[in-house]
């Protein structure tokens, strides 16, 4: 009978952490669709009141010298394409610390961006600043858009429902990375437009090597940029010198995995 009780006890516990164990669950569930709609929602009311326009070359528009380019290399073609200019006079009703928008073609990724006094906030905030763990895409807290650091970092949320960043693995696709049109990526921001070439893409197992922002010396900053083309899945048959500045899109890959991004800056409109 005594072993008979503690078969039963035994059981009961078991039981008793499974119901627990699927409530967890279930609230989570729960939880990551709110998010999701809550995220749709903003992104829709965003798409309402932004008017994303195409700014032509002029006088304020600088084509960012290089060095040694192929004739036949793509970048020919993409310091033709037109800048994105977006007024963030609204944005900034709804968000004050609003400081950019993104564009990566190929993607989804078509948000405006925005800036904390840390990393962590916009974890698990929404653009309007409202609780949320699909969060919103954030730049480093570090960089300077005015200035313009070596390397700006912009992060987001890999999210399964194709928001945020949730579309940036389509870059490790064959379909996408054989598409040359899709090299580019575009930012607006306060201070100037630009338009990025991607030189490099890849998954690494998590590690902050890739996010340092300044170099003290040209090799310093070379040997950085030669470490991220090396990583890169694709030749992109892009090169880097010492004057040049890179954009660095960062993700969640896995849970023990990031998936990255960087590009170079080739052409930018002074606003």
């Amino acid at each position: 009978m005594k072993k008979l009780k503690i078969k039963q006890l035994i059981l009961l516990i078991i039981s008793l952490i499974l119901f627990i164990m699927l409530i967890i669950s279930i609230v989570n569930i729960i939880t990551w669709i709110l998010d999701s709609n809550n995220t749709n929602n903003q992104i829709e009311e965003i798409q309402n009141i932004v008017n994303i326009e195409e700014s032509n070359d002029n006088e304020n528009t600088e084509i960012i010298e290089q060095e040694n380019i192929d004739e036949n290399n793509p970048y020919w073609d993409y310091i033709k394409m037109n800048l994105i200019n977006v007024d963030f006079n609204e944005l900034k009703t709804i968000n004050n610390q609003t400081v950019g928008w993104i564009q990566v073609s190929g993607t989804n990724i078509n948000y405006p961006f925005v800036q904390a006094t840390d990393n962590n906030y916009y974890l698990t905030h929404s653009f309007d600043q409202s609780y949320n763990k699909a969060g919103w895409v954030f730049l480093d807290h570090r960089n300077n858009l005015q200035t313009l650091d070596k390397n700006t970092i912009i992060y987001a949320h890999n999210r399964a429902d194709k928001t945020m960043f949730g579309t940036l693995r389509n870059t490790l696709n064959s379909n996408w990375l054989n598409n040359t049109n899709n090299h580019i990526i575009k930012l607006s921001t306060e201070y100037e437009n630009s338009l990025w070439q991607i030189f490099s893409v890849y998954h690494i197992e998590t590690t902050n090597d890739y996010l340092e922002i300044n170099f003290n010396t040209d090799d310093n900053f070379i040997d950085f940029a030669n470490m991220l083309i090396d990583r890169s899945i694709y030749n992109f048959n892009t090169t880097i010198n010492e004057n040049d500045h890179i954009l660095t899109l960062s993700t969640c890959y896995t849970d023990a995995e990031k998936m990255v991004i960087h590009a170079k800056l080739i052409k930018k409109e002074t606003r």
